[in-house]
């Protein structure tokens, strides 16, 4: 005889299948008014999804823009509309760096709200400041490369918020290991079919939050409904890194596999060195051109943000062994000798060396 659990759970799954595996959230009706939608953010929307040839339309009224877009109900938002366009819609991503390759000892640790659209900018940038880039630097210029595809992991983002189940009180992750950074969303992968499925173009696509799903399709956020985990898995095949797709019981993963690090400059990859010691040299020659001498820990310093622009005070920290404090003091030096500048702000700005 089955027991309860068992029928509960065949249950929900034929429930699920019969609504095409649409979660009912997005569709609902929330209690903040139309008035709450940030305008800012919708005339970014508009701009944008104009530049993309998919909104034919300017923006005149909030009440109008979100009527077109089918996110109204009366004078109230949709929950769909509210998750997109408030501030304050309770949507919540966690971000972590850990020392190792467990969830033991962290290295920083972040909370990220807002519009979603501020959550996919804000995990983006947390994602780009804490992964190591290779500086190719011919002459005086520089290209720079991530150690994992960027567009890969922005489409990795927006999937795990497009495919979240928002009625879940958990909320979407972001975990960056020594060898591995992990993207998860608490919604469940739709039971009968694989990840291999779509990424093979065997299946039609089947969004979880319709909604969402077109707004993201009307900037390109998204491309096409079904295509996200193919253009992951190309994008990774290109750069010759592992990616998997992960079902477990809490949700949805995705895990980038991060290249073997061996010591180096940023804890770069073995070809990288080259390119690291002609950053030094270049530090150096940039003193010398500019009439300043530099310390030892002013020429570290200058060598990661010349390979890694985003790089924040405690990564510069635990590259090269001195405290933040000290990163803090050696900063200040090369600012105030005219080597550095900091463009933007503390938290979403970049370094920029004065050449």
């Amino acid at each position: 005889m089955r027991s309860f659990s068992v029928w509960r759970y065949e249950v929900e799954r034929l429930i699920v299948r019969r609504r095409n595996y649409v979660y009912p959230w997005s569709f609902q009706v929330s209690e903040p008014p139309i008035s709450a939608a940030d305008v800012p953010t919708l005339r970014t929307f508009i701009s944008k999804g104009r530049e993309t040839g998919r909104i034919s339309y300017v923006y005149d009224t909030a009440k109008n823009v979100l009527n077109k877009l089918n996110l109204i109900k009366g004078s109230k938002l949709l929950n769909a509309g509210r998750a997109l366009f408030c501030k304050d819609n309770g949507i919540e991503a966690r971000a972590a760096v850990f020392a190792t390759n467990e969830k033991t000892t962290f290295l920083d640790i972040q909370l990220f709200k807002g519009t979603l659209f501020d959550i996919i900018n804000q995990c983006e940038t947390y994602i780009k400041e804490h992964i190591n880039w290779r500086a190719d630097i011919t002459g005086f210029k520089r290209v720079e490369i991530p150690e994992v595809p960027i567009n890969a992991v922005r489409e990795a983002i927006v999937n795990s918020l497009c495919h979240r189940d928002f009625g879940n009180p958990g909320g979407n992750e972001i975990a960056i290991y020594k060898s591995r950074i992990e993207i998860f969303n608490p919604g469940q992968f739709p039971y009968d079919f694989s990840p291999d499925d779509f990424i093979r173009g065997e299946e039609r696509s089947i969004p979880r939050n319709p909604p969402i799903a077109d707004i993201f399709y009307l900037t390109r956020d998204i491309e096409k409904w079904g295509s996200g985990l193919k253009r992951i898995s190309d994008e990774c095949r290109a750069s010759g890194i592992k990616v998997e797709f992960k079902k477990i019981k809490s949700g949805f993963v995705v895990v980038f596999h991060r290249p073997a690090v061996k010591g180096g400059l940023l804890g770069a990859r073995s070809e990288e060195k080259t390119a690291g010691k002609r950053v030094g040299r270049l530090g150096v020659k940039l003193g010398e051109r500019l009439g300043v001498k530099l310390g030892e820990n002013e020429t570290k310093i200058l060598n990661l943000v010349l390979a890694n622009k985003f790089a924040t005070i405690s990564f510069i920290a635990e590259s090269i062994g001195i405290s933040t404090t000290a990163v803090e003091k050696n900063l200040s030096k090369l600012k105030a000798k005219g080597v550095l500048r900091r463009v933007g702000s503390d938290r979403s700005g970049q370094w920029e060396v004065l050449k």
